[in-house]
């Protein structure tokens, strides 16, 4: 999911949360969250420091992120979703993205915290949201370069994708789906992932009153 034009205070930059929803289309409360979506490391997949965005916060909390991704989680069950994993350091079949956290699983300090509460990661599937947390480096070496590059910049019109990660990206080399997919041999190339094969999050649009 992009985002689009508008005005908030601060120019969007005063908020405290990482997503901010312009217009929604469905806020989904139905699936349980997986339990390690409250414990999980920030990135969990990619660790490597070079690939590290820029965007995350210097003591960035633990638990799935507002404005991160919900993936279905085949390795736990059906009706759960949760952040991206490695499951016996592979990329788990048949996970898929489905829209963006609300908040972050563990809440804020000194407020009520209903995700722990109720087991449940609110998420929205559709409309136009502005986002704080997104790569900015390459995270594989899929299709050129190192892990660690820098990404090419977000501009109007460029398609999002779902990181390893959990974050959104403009590289779909470096979706969660694309490492599946090519590990199980059934990508549109002979076996590997392309770009129509990954789900699409997404349109960026940038300008002076929006963020990515």
């Amino acid at each position: 999911m992009g985002s689009i034009g508008g005005f908030a205070s601060g120019d969007f930059r005063l908020s405290q949360g990482a997503l901010r929803i312009l217009y929604s289309l469905t806020k989904d409360t139905i699936p349980v969250l997986a339990s390690d979506g409250f414990t999980q490391n920030n990135p969990n997949v990619v660790v490597n420091p070079l690939a590290l965005s820029t965007t995350l916060p210097t003591n960035v909390k633990k638990g799935v992120l507002g404005g991160s991704i919900a993936f279905t989680r085949p390795d736990v069950g059906s009706n759960t979703v949760g952040g991206p994993v490695l499951v016996n350091a592979a990329y788990v079949l048949n996970t898929r993205p489905l829209g963006l956290f609300i908040n972050d699983a563990l809440g804020n300090s000194f407020e009520n915290t209903p995700g722990v509460a109720s087991g449940k990661g609110p998420f929205i599937r559709g409309g136009a949201v502005g986002v704080k947390i997104y790569e900015t480096q390459q995270q594989t070496v899929v299709g050129g370069g190192a892990v660690g590059d820098a990404l090419m910049a977000y501009v109007n019109g460029q398609k999002l994708y779902a990181s390893v990660n959990g974050y959104l990206t403009n590289r779909w080399q470096d979706s969660y789906e694309a490492q599946w997919i090519t590990a199980a041999g059934i990508g549109s190339n002979a076996g590997a992932a392309i770009g129509p094969d990954v789900t699409c999050m997404g349109i960026v649009r940038v300008d002076r009153k929006s963020v990515v």
